[in-house]
């Protein structure tokens, strides 16, 4: 064979290497920062329907259902609940900040929005192993158990975590962070406790860990702390996986802490996840459809 049939075949192997699924096994989707528009919707409509011929344990959206500027509306968000109904796996919504902490930008209030998101996504529990929600103010705080890997939601959205825009949102900020960091330490006590071989902490925001040095009004760098001292003290692997600035990425930003960043707009596409195999320190997690 010549050279050039041989490096068109090493080509041709390697693009079909590229688009194939995962060995089979136990896997999750996970998606984010789409739909921002009608046009993008119907493509997640072709995507839905590609996750729904997958064996999967689970689809998690990591937030971001809206643009940046909306809509924001009632009309949108019930749109998109409908959309997601049509997924067959169960289905978890982990809160961004376009639909709800940007929503000031088309004149809607933060809290209000927040509020409906809640009756919208999180007032009826998905059919997953031990479920459960944080107690109190904070619903859409979840986790469960699948493969003795502990699943973890946050509501740490994008746009500096709600952080230094008004005195009235960094009181909720605050609050918020408060509940988040009882939370992690809660569900971290439950993982060795119960001695789980893995936890993956799944929110909206991009935490920024290349930031060298906390800003003044830099709403993520407590979390960066609190998320490094966690992974440090964990025997198995921990993952991260967020959306927030829409390029894959798959990198140890911290020690023992794996970071899992999906694609968004305008890309509409889904990660196929696995869970560790023995003794591995990561998840297997790669981009399943080619870029659109």
């Amino acid at each position: 064979m010549s050279p050039v049939l041989v490096a068109l075949l090493a080509l041709a192997l390697g693009a079909c290497a590229a688009q194939a699924p995962h060995a089979a096994g136990p896997a999750f989707a996970l998606m984010g920062d789409v739909p921002y528009s009608q046009a993008q919707a119907n493509l997640l409509d072709a995507m839905i329907d590609e996750i729904n011929a997958e064996p999967l344990e689970f689809v998690v959206h990591l937030g971001d259902i809206t643009d940046g500027d909306g809509p924001c509306t009632d009309e949108w968000l019930e749109a998109r609940q409908r959309q997601f109904a049509r997924i067959r796996h169960p289905f978890v919504l982990v809160l961004g900040d376009n639909e709800w902490t940007d929503c000031h930008r088309s004149g809607f209030d933060p809290m209000e929005r927040l509020a409906r998101l809640r009756t919208l996504f999180h007032s009826r529990d998905p059919q997953l192993p031990r479920f459960e929600r944080q107690s109190g103010e904070y619903p859409e705080h979840v986790r469960w158990i699948a493969l003795r890997t502990l699943f973890v939601t946050l509501n740490v959205p994008g746009s500096n975590n709600n952080f230094g825009r008004t005195p009235e949102m960094d009181a909720e900020y605050a609050q918020r962070m408060r509940a988040v960091e009882a939370w992690l330490e809660n569900s971290f006590e439950l993982a060795a406790r119960e001695n789980l071989s893995a936890v993956a902490l799944l929110m909206q925001a991009n935490p920024i860990f290349e930031r060298q040095s906390a800003r003044e009004r830099d709403g993520y760098s407590g979390l960066r702390m609190v998320l490094a001292r966690h992974a440090s003290r964990f025997p198995g692997p921990v993952l991260l996986a967020h959306g927030d600035t829409h390029w894959y990425r798959n990198d140890r930003p911290v020690p023992n802490l794996q970071r899992v960043e999906v694609f968004g707009s305008p890309y509409v596409r889904w990660l196929r996840a696995g869970f560790p195999a023995a003794g591995a320190r990561d998840f297997p997690a790669r981009p399943v459809d080619p870029l659109r």
